[in-house]
């Protein structure tokens, strides 16, 4: 038994205590999710789909864990200063894993549409609660269904649109200092749940950064129900620090002739590690799955995608591109399921990375996995350095060395910003882009994280 053994022994000695804070529908299947999290124990690096990211290391330090549901002082308007201004959302924020709801958004929403607490909704939460998420078959699933207490829910009923885009900040906030015993870490278990019911419409937008200089260790389940006919735009940008570790799993279920596009955005980080499970459930269906990941230093940022493919008459597109830099270290394992039956499946993987150093290192798996005859499935994966000839014709020309590898690094990584389809947000990753490659996106005026 390794690093788990603490979260069992914690999990055993507060159980009640997790009980008492949490609602009846988390609660029914918390037990159930302790015992699949025993048996698995964290998975080793010979678990092909960790076989990138050492998560026994990630979960082996001793992080507090705010089990009593304390209240966190905290302004999210003054420690979330390094924004994404001018997009025309609604805003709200989550601190740490609790929705906060002292600071309500300008806009309203539509008849009917929730953002929210789960423990607010208990009929939405019991029925499609770790519905998706199957702690039986992923051990930090497993442990963040055990340790949650609450979370995030946005629901949007039948044939509604929501025109606002929806942008959550997720702010990791250290606990206050207990007087019997400091806790200088934090582990945060967030939860989030998205119903769309059938012809419903929203783009959500969820923003990572951390408010104290801490170690944090954030675990995230996101569940997405769309329904037939329904639209989701869902984009994850981290932008915390080299102390975070980030693990988070995502698992969609796009029902007849539904739409989604999922995109994830690094751009300052310590450890990331990010899983996403799409299953098309219903005929008809579309995904684009986009990822970009800039990282320098010593950062690791792992991504890992599972598209099934269980009816016919599907499509999915998946591009994601990185650029590491010094020690950085980058992984993408991608698979696409094409189960029996599912014909005219259409299905395009691309994962194209740039190492500025002989010490970056980046490891790429694509896979296909096709069990029918009548399907379009391609795949492909380059890993290479940026161009000398390109260089070379840029200085001839009086560009800088240093200016040309920019200009060269946005033109690569830009692609995939182009295809995100909410264009405020567009244009604004263009801008910080170029500060991560200057390196001053970690010197934004007024932020007090910034040095």
């Amino acid at each position: 038994m390794g690093s788990e053994q603490q979260y069992i022994e914690l999990y055993e000695q507060a159980r009640q205590i997790i009980f008492d804070h949490a609602p009846e529908a988390m609660n029914a299947v918390r037990d159930q999710a302790f015992e699949n999290f025993r048996k698995q124990g964290f998975p080793s690096k010979r678990v092909e789909r960790y076989k990138y990211t050492d998560m026994q290391k990630l979960f082996e330090p001793d992080y507090g864990v705010n089990l009593s549901r304390l209240q966190i002082p905290v302004d999210p308007y003054e420690a979330f200063r390094c924004d994404v201004p001018n997009l025309s959302t609604s805003l709200y924020f989550v601190v740490n894993d609790m929705f906060y709801t002292q600071a309500q958004p300008k806009g309203h929403l539509p008849q009917g549409v929730i953002v929210g607490s789960l423990r607010d909704n208990p009929k939405l939460l019991s029925k499609y609660y770790a519905k998706l998420a199957k702690t039986s078959e992923d051990a930090v699933t497993a442990l963040n269904t055990m340790l949650a207490q609450d979370g995030l829910l946005i629901y949007v009923p039948k044939n509604v649109k929501v025109d606002r885009a929806i942008q959550v900040i997720n702010i990791l906030k250290a606990t206050p200092q207990n007087a019997q015993r400091q806790v200088p870490d934090l582990m945060v278990n967030r939860r989030v749940l998205i119903v769309l019911e059938e012809g419903a419409e929203i783009k959500m937008l969820f923003c990572d950064h951390a408010a104290d200089d801490r170690n944090f260790l954030a675990t995230q389940v996101i569940e997405a129900y769309v329904g037939d006919h329904a639209s989701l735009d869902l984009y994850c940008m981290e932008e915390t620090h080299h102390k975070n570790v980030r693990v988070s799993n995502v698992y969609i279920d796009q029902q007849a002739n539904s739409h989604v596009n999922h995109n994830v955005i690094t751009l300052h980080n310590g450890t990331t590690r990010n899983k996403l499970d799409l299953t098309f459930s219903g005929e008809g269906s579309e995904c684009q799955c986009y990822g970009c990941v800039i990282a320098d230093k010593e950062q690791h940022v792992d991504n890992n995608t599972l598209i099934t493919h269980k009816v016919p008459h599907c499509t999915s597109n998946e591009l994601y591109k990185y650029v590491l830099d010094d020690k950085a270290t980058g992984a993408f394992a991608g698979r696409v399921l094409v189960e029996h039956g599912a014909q005219k499946t259409s299905s395009q993987m691309t994962n194209q990375n740039l190492t500025a150093t002989k010490e970056a290192r980046m490891y790429t798996q694509p896979m296909l996995e096709i069990y029918a005859d009548d399907v379009k499935c391609a795949h492909g994966s380059t890993v290479g350095q940026l161009n000398d000839a390109a260089l070379f014709y840029m200085r001839q020309r009086g560009i800088s060395l240093q200016e040309a590898k920019l200009l060269l690094q946005n033109a690569f990584i830009n692609e995939v910003i182009d295809k995100m389809q909410l264009e405020p947000l567009r244009d604004r990753l263009h801008y910080l882009v170029e500060k991560r490659f200057r390196g001053e996106l970690n010197k934004c005026d007024g932020c007090r994280l910034c040095k």
